[in-house]
């Protein structure tokens, strides 16, 4: 999921084992509970393409690191909050904090390819802004007095944070491997988009806010905050149902197409969960299709050639090998006209169904080496910049039904 969901998941965990001390407060450190799992990405810089291709979403996101990551930094933070420096430590997280959320937007609509330095610069120097900003205007003033929560608060309502977090991720089509370092295998249920704010995370976000509105011991804000866990809830599991529903219905559009298959992979498209695409494969080629609940004319799947001719039928090259594990062998190879091969992850469908090498949503770039190796020189997810306007646009358009 997006990060401001996830931090919104953070801040009712953090409310309900922190909230009765520390207030408002106790948000801030759920949420940014919440957010630390993602930090993986901060390695990019460090890492080639393949190697973040496999790392996001790993380790960071997995029960091992819940539990022991939990354990630490519950007690790290419980040890700051005992100490002098905790309101220093509390201006410092609170900017970056508020730094990452813009920038996360940003780095999700925009790519992160050609900016990555430039995004990490601007964080940097906002971070820093703010920091000051905050110590300039709470340095003058008295050292309040902290009701720190137990150890077993913090360190409970840390692991509780980077579960939920992890857990959140498997409900995507992405997929988290949540049983890292013991096996890589990705969890994916496929039933929820990476970013659904109309249904998920705006009337959570409601419910929380109206929660802070209330005094740390008023039992209206665990209430509030428990409306929100329920409202969420209920809206997760809905979508495990709907994923049947709507799998029932590319079934049997298929069926009257006299389209058979092997094997299938189906999940909701960005923003809501009203509009799903499904990747079918047969023998001989891949077959792509999207249905709105508001469709009333019969689904148009799109043929799609696998052209395993353009890739060593047995490779042990780790790139390819990486390729399908992340693609969960759903994919097919395009020839560019810069003489590059691209690899597509079909789960995650096509913009407009056309087929062409930009309609692809998620894009490896590869190329063949002397020595036979192959090697990844670019990710691409989303849109190009030009045509960013016009795909969602398009998205909306389909949304509505045709």
């Amino acid at each position: 999921m997006d990060s401001i969901s996830q931090a919104v998941l953070g801040a009712a965990v953090g409310e309900a084992f922190l909230g009765r001390k520390l207030g408002n407060k106790a948000m801030f450190w759920g949420a940014l509970g919440g957010t630390i799992p993602d930090l993986d990405v901060i390695t990019a810089p460090l890492l080639t393409e393949l190697q973040s291709l496999s790392f996001h979403r790993g380790i960071s996101h997995s029960i091992t690191f819940a539990l022991l990551g939990g354990l630490l930094f519950g007690w790290l933070i419980h040890k700051l909050y005992k100490s002098n420096y905790y309101r220093n430590t509390l201006w410092l997280f609170l900017s970056l904090f508020i730094t990452s959320i813009p920038l996360s937007i940003v780095y999700f609509l925009l790519g992160h390819d050609d900016h990555k330095y430039l995004y990490a610069a601007i964080a940097i120097v906002l971070s820093s802004i703010l920091y000051f900003f905050f110590y300039k205007k709470n340095a003058s003033k008295p050292k309040p007095v902290i009701d720190n929560p137990s150890l077993r608060s913090w360190q409970w309502m840390f692991i509780l944070a980077f579960f939920t977090h992890a857990l959140l991720d498997c409900f995507t089509i992405y997929g988290t491997q949540l049983f890292l370092p013991f096996s890589d295998y990705r969890v994916a249920f496929a039933t929820i988009a990476v970013a659904d704010p109309i249904a998920y995370t705006i009337p959570f976000l409601i419910c929380l806010i109206i929660a802070m509105c209330y005094a740390r011991t008023d039992k209206k804000r665990l209430r509030w905050t428990s409306i929100g866990i329920g409202i969420s809830s209920l809206y997760l599991i809905f979508t495990i149902f709907h994923k049947q529903i709507i799998f029932k219905e590319f079934d049997r559009q298929l069926a009257e197409q006299n389209i058979e298959y092997d094997r299938y992979s189906l999940g909701p498209v960005i923003f809501s969960n009203l509009l799903w695409t499904i990747t079918v494969e047969s023998d001989q080629q891949y077959y792509n299709g999207t249905y709105s609940v508001f469709d009333s004319s019969p689904i148009q799947f799109l043929s799609i050639p696998k052209n395993e001719q353009l890739l060593p039928a047995e490779s042990h090259d780790e790139t390819i090998k990486t390729l399908r594990w992340f693609s969960d062998d759903f994919y097919n190879v395009m020839e560019r006209p810069d003489g590059m091969l691209q690899f597509n992850d079909l789960r995650f469908g096509t913009f407009r169904q056309e087929g062409h090498i930009n309609d692809f949503i998620f894009r490896f770039l590869i190329e063949k080496q002397k020595d036979g190796k192959f090697l990844m020189t670019k990710t691409i997810g989303g849109p190009d910049e030009d045509s960013l306007s016009s795909v969602f646009g398009d998205l909306f358009k389909r949304i509505a039904g045709r």
